[in-house]
């Protein structure tokens, strides 16, 4: 299936998520701030980043705009415990795919993981983009 980087820096969140995300199929990296998450991103170009927004030191927006920097294909999905509709516009602004809301649903958030990897895995193979 795909790399999913995981980055939050609560580790409940990072193991559930990688745990549940591995036994998929995924290919699962984790990292606990915002650095640590942009070191991995040039490490191990990952096809989509579960990106926390409320983090210590670099939160999750100044990394969202790093990683696309990076990498604009890289599809970053946000997850906030924060429900707020004009911060989801702007972090699509920004770039983001999509945000989740915390507590997690996970099968929202598998279905979301699924529909980003298909654009980004067809987009790096250079087929066209229509949607």
């Amino acid at each position: 299936m795909g790399k999913i980087l995981v980055v939050d820096d609560e580790v409940e969140v990072v193991r559930l998520l990688q745990s549940f995300l591995t036994a998929k199929g995924h290919e699962v990296e984790t990292a606990l701030n915002g650095a640590e998450a942009i070191a991995r991103v040039k490490e191990t170009k990952p096809d989509i980043v579960l990106l926390d927004i409320m983090m210590p030191g670099m939160g999750g927006i100044d990394t969202l705009k790093e990683i696309k920097k990076i990498d604009p294909r890289i599809g970053v999905i946000m997850v906030t415990a924060v429900v707020d509709e004009e911060l989801g516009s702007r972090l699509i602004e920004l770039g983001a795919y999509d945000y989740i809301t915390k507590p997690i649903n996970i099968e929202y958030l598998e279905t979301c993981v699924l529909v980003k990897l298909i654009y980004v895995l067809d987009e790096k193979a250079g087929y066209p983009q229509d949607r």
